[in-house]
């Protein structure tokens, strides 16, 4: 169960306050009490922490006086939590981001092909073949005098086989084999499933349980361990990515965020009373705030920005 709204953005708020430097031996009893409240704000904390640890901490003094000076207006009750919060969230990312260390699992750290949050790569492997790597993922390949074999081992790939006819290319994931059929198709790993959506040519998917089926060119389908969900029509948008673009067709704007995040090295949040406003179009993946100020310009939602690398989605 996913974190609610309200427990993120108060965590956020509790953050921009705690590690200003200048909290008060109040604020702090005061927040310690909404930790021990409920599990949801505990959760909610650390997501702001592994956020945070994505960046640098505030260096320069400049910036650090500006929020100094904020924080010590907040002593009165003439201002806001709010007001203390947008005036750090104005000072900006420039000296409070950093570079990104990718913290991945240890087994993906150790791939021959990975990429980071927001990294695209595209390959050309030993084949011929061409592959492209979407954000946050990995995999390895394993090539012989009979097989052609790709293993992946997170995030998603899009593969254009190159044509061989001595040899077959597959492509194992934890839940079972795709084999090429002469084709262009996407995999991406999604929990306790697989998802493949062939664009050209076909592919031959068995599940590690044994279940298969032939997918041809403009399906998609889902499959676990055990069993191969039905057949649908493929979504372009699993193609997009690869050309650097978010489409939406009629898309939940909770989802539309949802993805967004991916490529993100921040924190992306929508409030309930617009999660489901419908989008329609496509947007820059990899220009976050290109693509919310796009959004907030065809819908009723305006942008907020509690901390440079914390925004929300909420009502206009």
């Amino acid at each position: 169960m996913s974190t609610p709204h309200a427990a993120m953005q108060q965590a956020a708020e509790w953050f921009a306050l705690l590690r200003s430097g200048e909290a008060s031996d109040s604020d702090r009893h005061a927040w310690q009490a909404w930790l021990n409240q409920k599990r949801e704000h505990r959760d909610a904390w650390a997501h702001a922490e592994t956020i945070a640890q994505r960046f640098e901490p505030m260096r320069a003094p400049e910036t650090r006086h500006a929020a100094v000076d904020a924080l010590h207006g907040a002593r009165t009750k003439s201002l806001s939590r709010r007001r203390v919060l947008s005036v750090l969230a104005m000072l900006g990312g420039g000296a409070l981001l950093g570079a990104e260390a990718w913290r991945a699992h240890p087994l993906t750290l150790l791939a021959q092909y990975r990429t980071g949050t927001g990294e695209v790569r595209a390959m050309t492997l030993a084949d011929g073949s061409t592959v492209w790597l979407n954000t946050a993922s990995a995999f390895d390949t394993d090539y012989s005098a009979s097989l052609r074999r790709l293993h992946l081992l997170d995030g998603e790939m899009l593969i254009e086989t190159a044509h061989d006819t001595t040899r077959s290319f597959v492509v194992d994931t934890a839940h079972g084999r795709l084999r090429a059929l002469g084709t262009r198709f996407t995999v991406r790993l999604a929990g306790d499933a697989t998802c493949l959506a062939v664009y050209g040519g076909a592919v031959e998917v068995r599940s590690s349980g044994g279940a298969t089926r032939i997918v041809n060119a403009g399906s998609q389908v889902r499959f676990g361990a055990s069993a191969i969900g039905a057949t649908e029509a493929a979504d372009p948008a699993r193609e997009a990515w690869s050309r650097g673009v978010l489409l939406a067709d009629n898309m939940a704007l909770q989802d539309v965020v949802a993805e967004l995040n991916r490529y993100h090295r921040g924190h992306i949040g929508v409030a309930p009373e617009v999660a489901q406003l419908r989008v329609l179009g496509g947007y820059p993946l990899h220009d976050a705030d290109k693509t919310l100020n796009m959004l907030a310009a065809v819908l009723p939602v305006r942008v907020r920005r509690t901390l440079p690398w914390w925004t929300t989605l909420e009502s206009a």
